[in-house]
């Protein structure tokens, strides 16, 4: 008999032969950028030109300057032009590239928009099958309030004392749903043969992002906000861990090795529980408590101090 082989599983690439043009600048408007590439669009980015003076490589877009390493990552593989969108001769390059484009992408406030001609009605009337998504920081009548990520994610309680957020929650989280959007757009012009118009607030983004501690999973005395004892992080010997044994069956494998007699979920509950579990993991190296996960089929990770 011949050796059974499979074939390689190949990416899904649901937007090839899509075209996408995008203004956005910063980081959601090119992080939806790099995801809507991988799933096959043809992407082109047009810039403002660089500060004057400068290089006629140096990017337009401030992520460019102040974080050469991202911009190169969210670019990469895409064609960056610049284009100055308050010259008629900007506005003729852009035009004309839009004749040739799916879906537009934006990060301008409505404002701005149109001042520069790029309001959605003149857009539909000049290009009836182009579809946009705007992305802006907060939606609807609000979208001309200045704002960033960190207050986006302030307003939606998701900053906790002086410390920032480990990451940018609201930018990352509103590039999935504009590149929701995109593909939203994408299937609504091929039911309906015409563009539509698509806004994505960030504010929403960290909304969304906030609704498991809107429901009290995250607040202090929720299970997986520090109440449980299962689902925390401790000092161990020679760092940190992050347990996460929230099921039953993960909690009853973490009381065994520490010692607990789990007595229902009840007891991850208990003080008496936590102190337990934080003494065990205090005497425990990163090394042991790695060889443990294994070993008892515990979900924990270890951290450096």
């Amino acid at each position: 008999m011949s050796p059974i082989t499979s074939a390689p599983i190949k990416t899904l690439k649901p937007l090839r032969g899509v075209r996408v043009l995008s203004l956005a600048l910063n980081l959601p408007g090119p992080a939806a950028l790099m995801r809507l590439k991988a799933m096959g669009a043809t992407c082109l980015k047009a810039e403002p030109p660089g500060p004057k003076g400068a290089p006629a490589s140096t990017s337009g877009d401030p992520m460019g300057q102040y974080n050469p390493t991202a911009y190169a990552t969210l670019h990469d593989g895409i064609k960056v032009i610049a284009i100055d969108l308050k010259s008629e001769k900007g506005q003729a390059r852009l035009y004309k590239e839009l004749q040739r484009t799916d879906l537009l992408l934006t990060s301008f406030r409505p404002s701005a928009l149109a001042k520069l001609g790029l309001a959605w009605k003149a857009l539909h009337k000049a290009c009836p099958a182009l579809s946009v998504v705007a992305i802006v920081g907060a939606p609807g009548a609000r979208a001309e309030e200045p704002g960033h990520d960190l207050t986006y994610l302030a307003d939606a309680g998701l900053v906790t004392g002086l410390d920032l957020p480990a990451t940018l929650f609201a930018d990352m989280g509103g590039a999935l749903m504009a590149s929701e959007a995109a593909l939203q757009a994408v299937l609504a012009q091929k039911i309906r043969g015409k563009g539509s118009f698509q806004e994505v607030a960030l504010s929403d983004a960290a909304a969304w992002l906030a609704l498991p501690r809107s429901w009290g999973l995250t607040q202090p005395k929720g299970a997986v906000g520090g109440a449980h004892a299962g689902y925390r992080v401790y000092p161990c010997k020679d760092g940190r861990v992050a347990v996460a044994a929230l099921e039953p069956h993960f909690a009853a494998s973490l009381c065994a090795a520490a010692g607990v007699a789990m007595v229902g979920m009840a007891t991850m509950f208990q003080p008496t529980t936590h102190q337990a579990i934080a003494a065990f993991l205090a005497g425990e190296t990163r090394q042991r408590l790695d060889t443990l996960s294994v070993a008892r089929d515990i979900p924990l990770h270890t951290l450096p101090a």
